[in-house]
């Protein structure tokens, strides 16, 4: 069995789990005037009742991701799991990771300047101007703000987060001062 066979088996578990409970058992509020359309909880239930995001406790039971540790403990909690479940659900999880399974997703390639962008960066000779990557690292920057905040080429490219630099050594970063 692979890793992500054991953690398609942990959500179907979840899965039966959710559905044998109703909302009156884990202290929710009966709606009268909701019909429910799933026997049991609702996935929006359980991530709300475990302090998670929806859509990462969706991914833990489509078995594309094994819960951490603090998630694993708050969903057996919230899920009523008794002494042999809770111990079936962590096996899984273990067996999962290793059979070589990552816990979370890789972060994605680090982004690129687009050609256009760094083209026009060059252009704009009287304006200080710099791309961001959606995390806010440093992609393209044009001379001016070389000048004027900092020699980003000098910075190692995985250093180069705009964010970190302002929190690492903001006096070097804002050089200007303030005006008295």
């Amino acid at each position: 069995m692979t890793g992500s066979a054991h953690l398609r088996e942990l959500g179907e578990f979840l899965k039966h789990r959710r559905g044998e409970l109703t909302p009156a058992q884990v202290g929710l509020p009966e709606r009268a005037h909701t019909q429910r359309r799933v026997q049991g909880l609702r996935r929006e239930e359980v991530a709300e009742l475990a302090a998670i995001s929806t859509d990462y406790y969706v991914r833990i039971e489509q078995g594309r991701l094994a819960p951490s540790p603090p998630v694993l403990d708050s969903l057996a909690r919230e899920l009523r799991l008794d002494g042999d479940q809770r111990t079936y659900a962590e096996g899984l999880v273990a067996q999962a990771a290793r059979a070589g399974h990552r816990k979370t997703p890789r972060r994605s390639a680090r982004p690129k300047a687009h050609p256009h962008l760094t083209r026009l960066l060059a252009q704009l000779t009287g304006t200080p101007a710099i791309v961001f990557g959606p995390r806010l690292d440093i992609l393209a920057w044009n001379p001016l703000v070389a000048e004027l905040l900092c020699d980003f080429a000098a910075v190692p490219e995985p250093e180069r987060n705009y964010v970190r630099m302002v929190f690492t050594d903001p006096v070097s970063f804002f050089s200007v001062a303030a005006p008295v």
